[in-house]
This record gives C-alpha cells, sequence and structure tokens, in this order.
C-alpha cells in the first residue's frame, strides 16, 4: 500500500502538469478570434454613385476559429487532467491511511498532501457552479504541481507510528479542521493574486505582472470569490485554533504555551480577521484589504514550513531530521 501510494502521487503530479499545460494552451490563445480580427486587412467597398462605403474588417474566420477550438480544447483537457488528478490525489491519501492504519496527517509530507487535495476538490466545486473561472485553472495547477512535487521531492519520509502525543481523539478533530481551512485558504490566495493583477490591468498598468492578468476574469468577480472563500474557511479555522488549545490542555496541562506553530497559528488568526474586518469596512480599498488575504497566506506557509524547518517545540512532528 506504501508502495501504491508513493506511484500514485507521481502520477498525480504529472497529471496536474498535463492540466497546467492544457490551461496555459487556453491562456494563451483565449482571445485569438479577437487578435485575428483586429489584424485582418481591410476592404474598401464603394456604393451606388461611387460614394465609397466605411472600411470593414475582412476576418480570416478560419484561422480564428481554429485557434479558438485549440483554446477551448486545451481548457477541457485543463479540466479533465485536474479531475483525474484529484482521483489519483485522493487515492494516493487512502492507500496512504491504510498502510499507516491512521489518518494520513503525521508529518509535514501527508498534511502537506492532504491540504493541497482539499484545495484542488474545492476548486472543482467553485469551477463546476462557476465555468466561467476557468482560467484561473492555470495559477491553481501551477500552485497544485509545484506544492506536490515539493512534498514528493522534500518532503517525504516513509510511513511511522504516530508519536504518542498524537495518539489522542483529538488528533482527528484539531488537524481535520486546520487541514480543511488550510486548503480553502490555499484556495482562496489563487484568485486574491487574481484579483491583484486584474485590477492593476483595469487601471491601465501594462507592465509585468499586470499584462498577465488581461484573460483573467474580472476583477469584481475575482474579489468577491476571494472573500467568499476566506469567509467560509476563517470560522473552521477559528475552531481549529479553539480545539487545539483544549487538546493542549488535556496533553500539556495548559491550553497555550506560545510555543511557535501557537503563535504562528495566533498571527495567521490574527491576519486573516484583520482582512475580514478591512473587507467589511467601506473606507477601506480592495485592493488594500486582499494583500491582507495574501499576507494571511503567507504566514501559513511559514507556520507549515518555517516553524517545522528552523523551529523546534511541541509541535515538531514534521518528520524531518
Amino acid at each position: 500500500m506504501s508502495a501504491l501510494s508513493d506511484n500514485l502521487v507521481t502520477f498525480a503530479i504529472l497529471a496536474y502538469l498535463i492540466a497546467m499545460i492544457g490551461h496555459a494552451v487556453e491562456y494563451a490563445l483565449g482571445n485569438a478570434r479577437t487578435r485575428v480580427a483586429a489584424a485582418a486587412p481591410v476592404r474598401e467597398l464603394v456604393g451606388a454613385g461611387g460614394v465609397p462605403v466605411p472600411p470593414t474588417p475582412v476576418a480570416s474566420p478560419s484561422v480564428g476559429d481554429r485557434s479558438a477550438r485549440r483554446a477551448r480544447l486545451g481548457g477541457l483537457v485543463g479540466v479533465g487532467a485536474t479531475a483525474v488528478a484529484a482521483v489519483l490525489h485522493l487515492a494516493a491519501l487512502v492507500t496512504r491511511g491504510l498502510a499507516a492504519d491512521r489518518m494520513p496527517w503525521g508529518n509535514m509530507y501527508e498534511f502537506v498532501l492532504t491540504v493541497t487535495f482539499i484545495g484542488v476538490a474545492a476548486w472543482l466545486v467553485v469551477l463546476w457552479k462557476r465555468p466561467s473561472l476557468r482560467k484561473l485553472g492555470l495559477f491553481l495547477t501551477l500552485v497544485m504541481v509545484l506544492l506536490v512535487a515539493t512534498a514528493e521531492l522534500v518532503l517525504y519520509v516513509p510511513i511511522v507510528p504516530l508519536v504518542p502525543a498524537l495518539n489522542s481523539y483529538w488528533f482527528v478533530i484539531h488537524v481535520s479542521t486546520i487541514v480543511f481551512a488550510s486548503g480553502i485558504f490555499l484556495l482562496g490566495v489563487v484568485p486574491a493574486v487574481g484579483f491583484l493583477m486584474r485590477s492593476g490591468y483595469e487601471q491601465g498598468k501594462r507592465s509585468f505582472p499586470y499584462t498577465l492578468a488581461k484573460r483573467l476574469p474580472g476583477a469584481v468577480g475575482l474579489e468577491r470569490l476571494t472573500f467568499a472563500l476566506h469567509a467560509f474557511a476563517f470560522p473552521i479555522f477559528t475552531f481549529a485554533v479553539i480545539a487545539g488549545a483544549i487538546w493542549a490542555e488535556a496533553a500539556w496541562g495548559r491550553p497555550w504555551g506560545w510555543d511557535p506553530k501557537e503563535t504562528w497559528a495566533f498571527i495567521s488568526w490574527v491576519v486573516y480577521a484583520g482582512y475580514l474586518h478591512a473587507r467589511a469596512t467601506p473606507s477601506v480599498r480592495r485592493n488594500v484589504a486582499t494583500w491582507l488575504a495574501v499576507l494571511g497566506f503567507l504566514t501559513m506557509l511559514m507556520n507549515l514550513f518555517g516553524v517545522n524547518i528552523f523551529f523546534t517545540g511541541l509541535h515538531s512532528y514534521g518528520g524531518l531530521d
């Protein structure tokens, strides 16, 4: 089962890579019809009595249609490959859990695999409800390739039993909610960054990276999706932090000790609360609030990677030597 899980992760990475390539094709050719029409030669007509008629562009419909079909095919390949990757990803988690005879959340490798699966599963739900957001798939699959490949190549550890402190029913309650909220926050940062780029483009900025956003959905829709995802994840994250404090009281005799991971969880909570408060304050510009959402995700990355790698504490269960 362990070897099968490892192979399934490898196949999932390949599927995410294919999905990213498909979305890249759609992204590159998305406005092909417009470009062809703009570059088409013009033909001047002469009406009755020799009065000239305003020139009209002579488009090349075959070229435009062909590029549009390729773009659409690329998008469909991207979505299909993402769905296949998600199935392989889930199967890798299930087989890992069966091999370990526990929930697959005992170290950084398993945690990252689970968080990324939640993120991609949530993305497929969002895409099912709002197909117009499909071009965000390029950035989502890029994140999946980077994080899942990092987990497989850098964070991988063989299956080992849980450390004694984790043998508790609170392990399932606390870690499952942290994982779920983290996966939604992972998805939420994608439209957040997309909004920041797209809004800059709509304001007339044509320098890199704003030109990358010219084919993204409108800034308003991206900002609303960012808020909806964070508003959904934040209460779950809050519950996870409270559950962790209850577990700490039962395991260590104190609910809070400013352990490095506890400290960074508190920092993340404050930043995300600040984002939601800023988003609800009419005087705060949307791009300023959205930067707080991006900052919140950076603190989550610090808690996951930085704390586990560079700090030691009661939460040192990363599995890395």
